[in-house]
């Protein structure tokens, strides 16, 4: 694994008396064989969303500011072909270990790998994440890491929606504790290395010593130490079985993540073809990247007489563009059709134009743009609309099909992603553009995304690394 660059060790403030900063390691426990979801291979080795459960979990945790370090602590027998998966796309990772045959051993092998490191930094806080939680979140770890700084360990959880009841070997009922009380453990379990490592080393002169989480050693062994909790989240669930590989698909699949921040001067000099500039988004998207120094060809039915209907037209655009700029750096689709009205009561002809222009049209966009794109590794660009989640009535054709571009997004982000060509979609909440107004009439001010705030948002996700992702763009809350 490459070698990522450590931080200072930690230092002492004189006023305070407590550590300004200390080595964070992130450690993906992927060590489960998947005998209750029925499989012959490591659930965490089981792909869903077009990824592996580990390739997902190991994204997050190497993408967050918090984390300095990562391990992957793996099955016996499978760190060469997770080594092969990961190669060296996480700068993060610095090793892949193999756990044991249980849990706790596992842990063990870990505080005896990341010793000398705490013995170099005098501490470390150490974040212990179940590979088969691929949803986990930025802000989970975040809250996890700063509560170190007033705890020896940390567990993530939630509140129990359910009763809880107790039975005995009979199956009937001895107990039911106050819900108010009682919480759902998650991952990640956090700790200071030197509090989990004389937890466990008190285990081991417990011949009885069981323990089916780390929190639990803590609690069995050293009872003094507080451990405190932070909140989970219900979407950083645990895939255990069967059903629950086919939701975390469909979570990941209505994922999506707010619009970046725009830095201007990203945009100078890039090559931006956008279709459907004529008015609305497009037309801002390309008057504001002209005025950032980009380079912007714009086509339009009303301007440059395009139909993104016709693939030839595309094609030649696309053609004409690198003729005069000598390639191609990102590809944006803005045009859309919106027709409301009952679908039995629509007409063959309209739903031809609306299939041609919403979905056909990101198809042929697609097919023309990918030498060119691949030869820069550029951005293609979609949009979509916020009825994707769920058809609605009045518009079940719109609907439809830009839940089919979505699908499209995510698919052709995998199909391109060794190409180097990222593939995103913007999500606009209400946006008063020309074809919303010819459509719903006059909103009340106010109710709407300006047209250059969505274009904002856009073009900030052109000069991004993200593919695959559904970027939400909303209005601000007063």
């Amino acid at each position: 694994m490459a070698a990522h660059p450590r931080r200072p060790a930690r230092k002492e403030n004189s006023s305070t008396n407590k550590a300004e900063y200390v080595r964070t390691i992130g450690v993906v426990l992927a060590g489960g064989i998947g005998s209750r979801v029925g499989l012959s291979i490591p659930k965490q080795m089981v792909k869903i969303a077009g990824k592996t459960i580990l390739e997902h979990t190991v994204t997050t945790m190497n993408s967050s500011p918090e984390i300095d370090e990562l391990i992957v602590m793996i099955t016996p027998g499978w760190s060469e072909q997770v080594a092969t998966l990961l190669g060296e796309r996480f700068g993060k990772l610095t090793r892949i270990l193999e756990g044991g045959a249980t849990r706790n051993e596992t842990t063990r092998r870990l505080l005896d790998a990341v010793g000398p490191d705490a013995a170099e930094y005098g501490e470390l806080k150490l974040v212990l994440h179940d590979a088969v939680r691929p949803l986990i979140d930025d802000r989970i770890i975040a809250d996890s890491v700063a509560a170190l700084d007033s705890y020896g360990a940390v567990d993530a959880v939630i509140p129990s929606s359910d009763t809880i009841v107790e039975v005995d070997a009979d199956e009937v009922i001895t107990n039911i504790p106050p819900r108010a009380s009682l919480r759902r453990g998650q991952t990640p379990q956090s700790f200071l290395y030197s509090v989990l490592r004389r937890a466990y080393d008190l285990a081991e002169g417990d011949p009885e010593f069981a323990a089916t989480d780390d929190c639990g050693v803590v609690l069995t062994y050293l009872p003094d130490v507080p451990i405190k909790t932070i909140e989970g989240a219900e979407h950083n669930m645990k895939v255990t079985h069967p059903i629950d590989l086919y939701l975390a698909d469909k979570l990941f699949q209505l994922a999506s993540q707010p619009a970046p921040e725009l830095d201007l001067h990203d945009l100078r000099d890039k090559v931006i073809v956008v279709l459907g500039g004529s008015y609305g988004i497009g037309a801002e998207m390309v008057r504001i990247a002209r005025e950032a120094g980009a380079l912007v060809e714009s086509h339009g039915r009303s301007t440059t007489g395009l139909h993104v209907e016709s693939a030839e037209s595309i094609g030649a655009a696309f053609a004409d563009a690198v003729h005069k700029h000598g390639r191609i750096d990102a590809v944006v689709l803005t045009a859309g059709v919106l027709r409301m009205g009952r679908l039995n009561e629509t007409t063959p002809e309209e739903v031809a134009q609306a299939v041609a222009v919403n979905y056909l049209a990101p198809i042929h966009v697609a097919q023309a743009a990918y030498p060119h794109l691949r030869e820069s590794r550029g951005h293609l660009l979609y949009f979509t609309s916020s009825s994707y989640t769920r058809g609605r009535e009045n518009y079940s054709i719109y609907s439809s099909t830009k839940a089919a571009v979505v699908n499209l997004t995510q698919a052709l982000s995998e199909e391109w992603a060794s190409a180097g060509i990222k593939v995103n979609v913007i999500n606009p909440e209400r946006t008063a553009t020309p074809m919303r107004s010819n459509a719903f009439g006059e909103e009340p001010p106010g109710t709407l995304l300006s047209a250059d705030d969505v274009a904002v948002s856009a073009l900030a996700v052109l000069t991004t690394e993200s593919t695959g992702v559904v970027v939400d763009v909303r209005r601000e809350q007063e």
